[in-house]
């Protein structure tokens, strides 16, 4: 065991970003990997890699866990990664959980980090990963708040990185693609108690506003009796 992690096989999932990846661990040990860019298809291409990953189970072996990259990112993908991953604990009468794609990257292994992105309307986001978890955010920032905060960052000596390019709205940041492994490795080690909180519940996208929900008019069919 690693860190209360046992030899069972996991599949690990991140589609948060035009290039996703899949990958299957027998406790730390990394027996299958794949990646693929969908851009907005990763409905169309998950399905191979993923194919492939389950033929690698032994003849009546079920999968212990699912873990699925939650975001921040493509709204399409990440709902695409969860659903898949669903689906598949479904099958496999295992436990779906998600973790946060900004600790699949390699500046998420280190100390302290700054994570930035584009959230589109004239605004930015930002995260702070420390110790392996996320401790703060993603929280909306105004675009002259988020550069200042970049810069002193900086000056700090604190990683700052995105997972898409952020030039647009005026930041020459690294840009760190998550992956699957790093997505594994994150989980690996997690203590108990994280891991418990996080299989606990179910997974959701990181949502950088509250999702837009319509109120059906009155007369609608379903909200007939």
């Amino acid at each position: 065991m690693l860190g209360g992690v046992t030899k069972a096989a996991r599949l690990f999932m991140e589609s948060s970003t035009p290039r996703a990846s899949l990958a299957l661990l027998r406790g730390s040990a990394v027996v299958f990997e794949e990646s693929f860019t969908g851009d907005r298809s990763h409905n169309a291409l998950l399905f191979g890699p993923l194919q492939r990953a389950l033929a690698l189970l032994e003849e009546g072996e079920r999968l212990a866990a699912v873990v699925i990259g939650t975001g921040p990112g493509s709204y399409s993908g990440t709902r695409v990664g969860i659903a898949a991953g669903q689906g598949v604990a479904l099958v496999h009468d295992c436990l779906a959980a998600g973790l946060s794609s900004l600790l699949a990257v390699p500046s998420a292994a280190g100390g302290r980090a700054l994570a930035v992105g584009d959230a589109r309307r004239g605004s930015g986001w930002r995260a702070i990963v420390e110790g392996g978890r996320v401790t703060t955010g993603p929280e909306l920032r105004g675009v002259a708040e988020l550069i200042e905060e970049v810069r002193a960052a900086r000056e700090a000596g604190v990683p700052v990185f995105s997972l898409e390019p952020v030039a647009q709205i005026g930041l020459e940041v690294a840009v760190e693609q998550p992956e699957a492994r790093r997505l594994a490795a994150a989980w690996l080690v997690l203590d108990e108690g994280a891991r418990a909180a996080l299989e606990a519940l179910p997974p959701q996208p990181a949502y950088l506003r509250p999702p837009h929900v319509t109120v059906a008019k009155g007369g609608h069919p379903l909200l007939r009796k």
